[in-house]
């Protein structure tokens, strides 16, 4: 048996029932996604400033989501790095051309080198590799919030093995996925953690994969993609998310190996977002009764799993008193909840 096969067959009860929600909620999203084109497209264009700026962040980068919607307008950021404005652009572009036009883009290893070259297209000093699979050994490094190195995640696929790897991985996720054999998360789970695993890519290996993830979702139908933010998620549970590879990367290539702590993380990144996406549903409704600038508010809402009302000011530009009115308003209507008390009150969707 295939070890790609072999991995996925002792699948926990926890990740099949998270699976199980997630095609519900895709079945809800399906019967009712009636959202009004304008609306559809707001949270499109939102979604990609939110998911360019959280990938590129996981990676190290410093822009904010403020900064990424001023360089997308052609605005000038000039007090940041080069490299960062050029990381950004590449992503957004990339992330847009998925959006866009998924059902004409194939899964091929032609179009993950394609992908690469468009991701890295504006970074010069990755224009000898742009495209190309790596040449030298190359380590997965954990980075602190500052983008500073703080140790080895783990090693990765020796260069000389990478080319039957990366082809061995893509002809069994295409049959995979084209024959049903097991379920399509599941191997899309798998694709991730092995191409994570192999790091085939120089650079931009971790961008391309949340890339790769969008593109893989897209094709087997989970279609709110392009309206929450898998990449936000992840960016707000980053230590989890570095944990979760690791601690199923390590078992690889032996006799013990158990992808169990990836799929698990993976599918409650993916319930979570299928939840927000059904949310989206009443989001007509709730545009009706806000003005514009409250709307900054529930916007800033659908993109955090929780938030103080000093953290929404503060982030969305909203002054605090409207924010309090906007809070209670979508309390009355039963689209947020309270947690906790006094200075600790948080509030997120319901």
């Amino acid at each position: 048996m295939n070890k790609l096969d072999f991995r996925l067959q002792n699948i926990q009860g926890d990740v099949w029932k998270d699976i199980a929600l997630i095609d519900e909620l895709k079945g809800r999203w399906s019967a009712g996604a009636n959202l009004h084109p304008q609306v559809l497209t707001r949270l499109k264009r939102s979604v990609l400033i939110t998911s360019t700026g959280a990938s590129t962040r996981i990676e190290g980068s410093k822009l904010t989501d403020s900064d990424i919607e001023k360089l997308m307008r052609g605005l000038s950021i000039e007090k940041f790095a080069d490299r960062d404005v050029a990381e950004v652009k590449g992503y957004f572009e990339l992330l847009q051309n998925v959006f866009d036009s998924w059902q004409s883009l194939t899964f091929s290893e032609s179009a993950i080198k394609h992908f690469h070259k468009e991701l890295l297209k504006y970074v010069e000093k990755d224009k000898l590799h742009r495209g190309e699979y790596k040449k030298t050994e190359n380590k997965v490094h954990m980075i602190d919030e500052k983008g500073q190195l703080i140790g080895v995640l783990f090693d990765t696929t020796p260069a000389y093995l990478t080319p039957s790897s990366m082809l061995e991985l893509i002809e069994w996720t295409t049959k995979s996925l084209k024959e049903k054999t097991t379920h399509p998360i599941l191997t899309i789970g798998n694709f991730l953690v092995e191409f994570l695993q192999i790091h085939p890519f120089t650079d931009g290996n971790g961008r391309l994969s949340r890339i790769l993830t969008n593109l893989l979702l897209l094709k087997e139908g989970y279609l709110y993609m392009p309206y929450v933010s898998h990449e936000k998620l992840i960016e707000n549970n980053k230590p989890d998310y570095y944990l979760a590879l690791r601690n199923s990367q390590k078992t690889f290539n032996s006799k013990s190996e158990n992808i169990n702590p990836w799929l698990r993380f993976l599918v409650k990144i993916v319930l979570l977002q299928s939840h927000m996406a059904v949310n989206l549903l009443t989001e007509e409704t709730v545009e009706k009764i806000l003005s514009p600038i409250q709307l900054k508010v529930w916007n800033y809402f659908l993109k955090v799993n929780e938030a103080t009302p000093l953290e929404i000011s503060k982030e969305s530009g909203v002054v605090r008193a409207t924010v309090n009115q906007v809070i209670n308003k979508l309390l009355k209507l039963k689209k947020i909840e309270r947690i906790g008390l006094g200075r600790s009150t948080r509030y997120r969707i319901i």
